[in-house]
């Protein structure tokens, strides 16, 4: 159409490079809609499918031998570019927290949707190797094991904490002193309130085994709350309703240094609490 406005698109490279040059990241006006897309299904549509691609890339991939890491966070990114495409900001804040730190660390975060679980893995990879701890459903889709496994995934099945604990300690300890970070959702499940008695200290524990920091993240993913009621929460649970009226935000937290797992839990819960606060976002401390 003449006179249309051309919409560039943000790369992966573009990201990482503003990240570890600034800090930060922030959408940039020609690199989103003009106009936020209207809330309904087929706005939901777009976004799940963007966001969700990274399943079946990976399981065509994998097999073909042609999955890699850089292959996997260029998959991961189009949670970005997808939001971008449908008039949101994308905003990132903080970074210089963890560049001023060389080294593995455990990064603790707090759990709103599915969300920051496909967009965290681009933008932690520019910091080193990463794992990360999931809930071994996920490594059971179809033709993803050998991709989860592949990409760095270590499960858990939430049925015996213990064991869970254990095999968390034991694996941390071995990836973290081969230079591998983990990123962990204390919280388990999804929720909507960032509570202390949801918290738990597993990230904090994982690190004093370790040996190394913890570097607590705090996320706004809104945008895709889990859908909790209706046919389609039985099949389509983790991909509710779309709302753009949000924007996607991340932060990252200080280095806590190493210390006795106590002391890290605490520092990590009080500052993200903090940070979740300023952001208007609801917060148990009790």
């Amino acid at each position: 159409m003449k006179g249309a406005k051309t919409m560039n698109k943000t790369t992966l490279e573009e990201f990482r490079e503003s990240l570890l040059k600034t800090g930060g990241y922030d959408t940039a006006p020609d690199h989103k809609a003009p106009e936020r897309a209207r809330k309904g299904w087929w706005t939901t549509l777009r976004f799940t499918f963007l966001v969700s691609r990274v399943f079946p890339l990976c399981a065509i991939y994998e097999p073909l031998g042609r999955l890699t890491t850089e292959k996997w966070a260029h998959f991961c990114f189009s949670t970005v570019t997808g939001a971008e495409k449908l008039g949101m900001n994308v905003h990132f804040e903080g970074w210089k927290n963890r560049a001023a730190y060389e080294g593995p660390v455990i990064y603790v975060c707090n759990h709103m949707s599915t969300t920051e679980t496909i967009l965290l893995p681009p933008v932690l990879l520019a910091y080193g190797p990463l794992n990360i701890i999931a809930k071994r459903s996920l490594s059971r889709l179809p033709l993803l094991v050998k991709a989860a496994a592949h990409m760095g995934m270590v499960p858990i099945d939430r049925k015996s904490p213990r064991e869970d604990l254990m095999n968390m300690l034991r694996v941390s300890g071995e990836k973290v002193k081969e230079g591998n970070s983990f990123l962990v959702f204390p919280q388990g499940s999804r929720q909507k309130v960032f509570s202390r008695k949801l918290f738990s200290s597993i990230g904090a524990k994982m690190a004093e085994k370790a040996g190394c920091p913890v570097v607590p993240l705090v996320v706004d993913t809104r945008v895709q709350p889990t859908r909790e009621k209706g046919l389609l929460s039985k099949v389509f649970k983790d991909f509710g309703t779309v709302d753009t009226s949000y924007d996607i935000r991340c932060c990252c937290g200080p280095v806590i240094p190493h210390d006795k797992s106590k002391v890290m839990h605490e520092k990590s819960f009080d500052w993200m609490a903090a940070k979740l606060e300023e952001w208007g976002l609801p917060v148990e401390r009790a």
